[in-house]
């Protein structure tokens, strides 16, 4: 029997909770409350401890960030505070941000997309925003964000057929990164692999905080493009 104090354990994640839930929110209207998104993470915290299994050789830290994480996105995404307005401007953000990058050989301006895609420079800022939130979600929760790579209420015939997705998966984003360029990697390194902040790569790279939202953008587009192709399938 796997064994850990819960009590311990909570106590040092709590920090961590905090931070994600301030991450997110910086990027959400008024009406999300930190508090609601920082209850909800903890709440799956003690979840995550309870029905952690080593057996399974996912890290601790990582399998307990993850259901933090995953927690936060799926109450945001049930309370559906997004218009489905704002949802068919972030697809068409994004597509204009890759072709525009690939025209222009740089990262596109706002008014550049805004005339790109007929959308006023108001709504590119609000679709570009909510891109910037999906960016502090984990990589893998950013391009199929139903999925759950650790779910030990899933029935055993399905597991081989999960573990195959994910492994297909897994190639073709670790081949989508060797597409970018350095800085982009670097980035991606040290937002989603040592979990810095914005501000944080900021000062490593000697950039501002908009100019790391800027290459976390490009960066995540040319991904999801990579993996899923010109179109996702999604509906909107």
């Amino acid at each position: 029997m796997y064994e850990v104090d819960e009590e311990q354990i909570i106590k040092e994640l709590l920090p961590t909770v905090k931070r994600i839930a301030s991450d997110l929110v910086q990027h959400l209207p008024k009406n999300v409350e930190v508090e609601d998104l920082i209850q909800e993470g903890v709440l799956a915290l003690i979840s995550a401890i309870r029905r952690y299994d080593p057996r399974r050789g996912v890290n601790l830290r990582t399998f307990l960030i993850k259901r933090i994480k995953g927690a936060m996105y799926d109450y945001l995404r049930n309370i559906d505070w997004m218009p489905r307005n704002l949802r068919r401007n972030i697809k068409e953000v994004e597509k204009a941000i890759y072709e525009l990058e690939s025209k222009l050989g740089r990262h596109p301006t706002v008014e550049e997309v805004s005339l790109y895609t007929n959308l006023s420079n108001e709504e590119v800022i609000r679709a570009k925003n909510e891109m910037v939130r999906k960016q502090f979600l984990r990589l893998d929760e950013y391009l199929y964000d139903t999925y759950d790579s650790y779910s030990p209420e899933v029935e055993a015939d399905s597991e081989p057929l999960q573990d195959a997705y994910k492994q297909i998966l897994l190639e073709q984003v670790t081949e989508a990164i060797k597409q970018l360029s350095q800085r982009e990697q670097l980035v991606l390194s040290l937002r989603f692999e040592q979990e810095l902040s914005l501000k944080e790569i900021g000062l490593i790279l000697g950039v501002s905080e908009s100019r790391v939202s800027q290459i976390l953008s490009s960066a995540l587009i040319k991904i999801k493009k990579y993996v899923l192709g010109e179109d996702d399938g999604k509906p909107d």
